[in-house]
């Protein structure tokens, strides 16, 4: 069982070696990358910073001769992803373990991003224990926090350091012990006010063989649906919950980035889209939200989270952008609109009812789908009608699928 272990082993050479032996005595193969630059290595690698430097299209001597750390920070993260990748096309990679603070943090998840879900990723960085998202990404990468520096070796980085060593072995000795029979897969997108209508959606595909995986529409949950897509993990995607649209489009906090709502459609992938939370817009705290939305109508959620109703205008941009996304499908595709409300709060007598902006989406919508089947249903989106219907519909698109691939 090998593990890549990367570290730059200029400055985290003892830190290095400590978890080397630590995992060899656990009975774990390590393949030691050295992703430094600019220092002089303390410990010998399995892959010198050299042949790093290489696979990321430079060479080592001219990033010496630069004398640019972040150049050569760059340069190592591109080329150590690259081993990574390489290797991992060759004999699946059994693990990717890594040390360091900002730059050792940069290259080592720069590496484990190029990996499926499912290969143990461990990163013990000084960051850890801070805003670790432009690092894990959509990745299940494990951040452990170093506590101390990682600058020598004390009482605690040993601890710190060892504790790693046996996790990474006990993820990689035991991620094959554990068998089941996987049913195929299809993705949903959740959030707390589209939960009911998900979730009576995820009964009706469970019952029919299906395994459901449910993403958080956090901004991270639907970069990882995308992931799983483009890996080719799914046979369809019920797609009811698009409010990281909103929050792209209009300066939300849980943006999944301006790619969402594209890998199925990119890889011809059967989906079912709603509208699920598109009237709101995400924010922290009163105090965080920018000067710009003030006057505007709010619901404060929890102490940490405050929405916003989505205007006619952003309705309007929002519809647009699905449409413009929807219409570009190789595969089959349906949107269903609520007519009754988009959310729990979008509803008869709650705080974001609106119907002027809830019939400027729709009509958005159906002006720009061009040629993709839009129904309107007389329900409200966690309607247990509603939920059925989207449902069964993309089972029917699925099973369709499969007769013609038979064919």
């Amino acid at each position: 069982m090998t593990v890549f272990l990367l570290a730059t082993l200029d400055t985290k050479g003892p830190e290095t070696q400590l978890l080397r032996e630590r995992l060899q005595a656990l009975g774990i193969q390590v393949c030691l990358v050295d992703v430094g630059c600019l220092g002089t290595p303390t410990v010998a690698a399995d892959i010198s910073r050299e042949e790093v430097f290489a696979a990321a299209g430079t060479t080592h001597h001219e990033l010496v001769v630069a004398n640019d750390r972040g150049a050569a920070v760059t340069a190592a993260a591109r080329g150590a992803a690259q081993i990574v990748k390489n290797a991992h096309h060759r004999n699946p990679v059994q693990g990717v373990l890594a040390l360091g603070g900002s730059a050792g943090t940069t290259i080592g998840t720069a590496a484990m991003r190029v990996l499926p879900l499912g290969i143990p990723k461990l990163m013990v960085s000084t960051l850890a224990s801070g805003q670790v998202r432009p690092y894990v990404a959509d990745k299940d990468i494990l951040m452990l926090n170093s506590v101390v520096d990682l600058a020598g070796i004390n009482r605690i980085s040993r601890q710190v350091l060892t504790n790693a060593a046996a996790a990474m072995a006990g993820m990689v000795q035991q991620q094959t012990s554990f068998t089941t029979r996987d049913r195929p897969l299809v993705a949903a997108t959740m959030f707390g006010v589209t939960t009911p209508c998900v979730e009576r959606a995820r009964a009706v595909l469970e019952d029919a063989g299906y395994e459901v995986l449910v993403f958080h529409a956090t901004g991270n949950g639907g970069q990882a649906m995308e992931s799983l897509i483009e890996e080719g993990l799914l046979l369809g995607v019920l797609d009811l919950t698009t409010t990281e649209l909103a929050d792209e489009l209009v300066g939300g906090i849980l943006s999944a980035g301006p790619n969402r709502l594209t890998a199925a459609a990119r890889h011809g992938i059967p989906q079912v889209i709603s509208v699920g939370a598109t009237d709101m817009v995400n924010f922290g705290p009163p105090e965080t939200i920018p000067a710009e939305f003030s006057g505007r109508t709010f619901y404060h959620h929890n102490p940490t989270v405050t929405l916003m109703r989505t205007t006619i205008s952003e309705n309007q941009r929002v519809g647009a952008d699905i449409a413009r996304k929807v219409s570009d499908a190789k595969g089959p595709v349906a949107i269903l609109l609520p007519l009754r409300g988009v959310s729990a709060i979008d509803a008869e007598g709650q705080p974001f009812e609106d119907l002027m902006a809830r019939q400027a989406l729709f009509d958005t919508i159906k002006e720009h789908a061009a040629g993709v089947p839009v129904l309107e249903l007389d329900h409200h989106i966690n309607d247990e009608l509603f939920a059925v219907a989207a449902a069964e519909h993309l089972l029917g698109m699925i099973q369709s699928e499969q007769l013609d691939q038979t064919d």
